[in-house]
């Protein structure tokens, strides 16, 4: 019988459209809760799709340190992620907490 060769799930392989990053990153920060790495990772996914060296030329950051900040075990400033956010064409919206 043959072998069978696995490999480690990719999530930016799948992000093929701007729509699909919206929403991908829509669903990790609801589920991150207070978890900012899961955030910041899954902001760096999107980067991988987009284009990691095309991002950190529009951030004015390095390449080396985006991957960095944005692999979930970086620690960015918010200004990263703003920045980020910013060349990926992505916005943070506001919206009240429903308590009960």
């Amino acid at each position: 019988m043959g072998t069978i060769k696995l490999r480690k799930w990719d999530s930016a392989e799948h992000l093929k459209t701007e729509e699909d990053m919206v929403l991908y990153l829509e669903a990790c920060m609801e589920e991150a809760g207070d978890d900012a790495a899961f955030i910041a990772k899954a902001l760096g996914n999107i980067a991988r799709a987009k284009g990691m060296t095309q991002l950190a030329q529009e951030t004015g950051l390095g390449r080396e340190s985006l991957y960095k900040a944005l692999s979930g075990e970086g620690n960015p400033s918010f200004g990263t992620i703003l920045k980020v956010m910013h060349a990926l064409g992505i916005k943070l919206h506001p919206e009240k907490i429903a308590r009960a």
